[in-house]
């Protein structure tokens, strides 16, 4: 599927048309001017593959396009907050952040390794079972058993550890300005240990 995804935005490159597509389908974007915005400015923190060049931001390689529009959209209203990001996004045009959003949905993805197994493995019964004496919720309910997510819940599989701890974190203290409601109550219960496993487990996932 991610090769049918990567042949489908190759035929596409350079080609700007209508945004309508079905479900499941990639829609036809202008991906040499993605490439173009992606060569200026995203690629100084997120890796010219999307592959994240620092352990400090996210990996956008593989993330879904309507996940990656949708923030895109939210970081220019000021929905969601951040001084770095806000100032990237503001001259771009909604057909411009959608083609960023395919360009690097369609980049190749690979997992990471944990360093430390025992941690992972913590990581991986709150991932996919949750906290039952907490109250936490399986992470894998929601984004998968892959955390390979939807259409409207971001990919989590292969996302650098320390951005999601970060952005765990950031929902706990309600500093997340966007998507905060249901994550609060999540993040809110999960301790510090848990935090490091699940994202150290996530980080492993393809």
């Amino acid at each position: 599927m991610r090769r049918m995804k990567k042949i489908a935005a190759t035929l596409l490159l350079g080609c700007t048309a209508p945004l309508g597509f079905a479900a499941g389908e990639l829609p036809q974007v202008n991906l040499e001017r993605a490439a173009e915005i992606n060569g200026g400015r995203c690629m100084l923190c997120h890796g010219p593959e999307g592959d994240s060049s620092s352990p400090l931001y996210p990996r956008l390689a593989g993330q879904h396009h309507q996940y990656i529009a949708k923030q895109l959209g939210d970081f220019k209203s000021g929905r969601r907050k951040s001084d770095t990001m806000t100032g990237m996004v503001q001259d771009l045009t909604e057909e411009e952040m959608l083609a960023l959003g395919v360009f690097f949905e369609t980049k190749p993805t690979k997992p990471r390794e944990a360093r430390d197994q025992d941690l992972a493995a913590v990581g991986r019964f709150v991932f996919h079972r949750g906290n039952e004496f907490s109250g936490v919720a399986a992470c894998a309910s929601c984004h998968g058993d892959k955390g390979l997510g939807t259409e409207k819940l971001p990919r989590l599989a292969g996302q650098v550890p320390r951005y999601t701890e970060a952005q765990l974190r950031s929902f706990n203290k309600r500093e997340r300005t966007n998507d905060n409601e249901i994550m609060h109550s999540i993040a809110s219960k999960l301790t510090e240990l848990e935090v490091k496993a699940v994202a150290l487990y996530i980080s492993t996932l393809d």
